[in-house]
């Protein structure tokens, strides 16, 4: 399954990585650190490099917190994929034009295949390319990490939906909160304390004080036609709110 990004890479040997090799898998790791990721200096990819070592474990998940790795750090094939994928973008940074010509020789060869009339349907759910896209999209978006990979993609189709569509962009927009500039050299504090600084702050006081009524009003009121709307509904028994004598 990473037979194609291992050939990318110019892996000497794509075919025969086995990731259920524990030693495979931490000499596969070390491999990209050395060749082609290089986020440590040569001097401090020691512990990396001690595959043999009851810390590896350890030292394995610090550079995949250093590294941003935003899938399950419990699933090798998903953390493979991602470091896979994320040792080819640094590799076609590095060599842009050779990959361009690359690129542009390809098509001059192969004819443009028509496209798929079911693109959804090739897409392999339990893939580690699949999980780790999600696991990515989901990390960008910030939206918490969940195992069902099925589950996290409703939640991003969601949130796409109601905050990033063109809609609800637009809609968020229009939305804008009207009010009416007061100078605080035009109100009256209500009083005078010789000091002009203060009677500034005195001012801006008052005004809190005459926010926070009316936002206390609001509320009032919101209660009021709460209780108007039960008391006035037909269905209503009165005579349980009559006082005894």
């Amino acid at each position: 399954m990473f037979r194609r990004k291992l050939a990318a890479l110019e892996y000497h040997q794509p075919n025969s990585f086995n990731i259920a090799e524990e030693a495979q898998f931490r000499n596969m790791i070390v491999w990209l650190e050395d060749q082609k990721v290089r986020h440590y200096k040569i001097e401090d990819r020691a512990n990396l490099r001690n595959i043999q070592s009851e810390n590896w474990p350890t030292a394995f998940k610090q550079y995949l917190e250093e590294l941003a790795c935003p899938v399950n750090h419990g699933d090798k094939s998903a953390v493979m994929d991602w470091l896979l994928g994320y040792a080819v973008r640094l590799e076609y940074g590095d060599n842009v034009e050779k990959y361009r010509q690359v690129k542009a020789a390809n098509v001059q060869k192969s004819p443009v295949p028509a496209p798929s009339s079911d693109v959804l349907g090739s897409i392999d759910p339990s893939s580690a390319d699949f999980r780790a896209g999600v696991a990515s999209l989901a990390q960008l978006l910030q939206i918490p990490q969940h195992d069902d990979q099925l589950m996290l993609l409703k939640a991003i189709r969601k949130l796409i939906q109601d905050k990033l569509s063109k809609e609800a962009i637009a809609e968020s927009q229009n939305k804008k909160t009207e009010g009416v500039p007061i100078l605080l050299q035009n109100l009256d504090a209500g009083f005078d304390t010789g000091d002009p600084a203060v009677n500034e702050a005195a001012k801006i006081l008052r005004l809190l004080h005459i926010h926070e009524l009316r936002d206390l009003q609001t509320k009032i009121n919101e209660a009021i036609v709460s209780v108007q709307a039960i008391t006035a509904n037909p269905k209503t028994d009165q005579a349980l709110g009559k006082v005894g004598r």
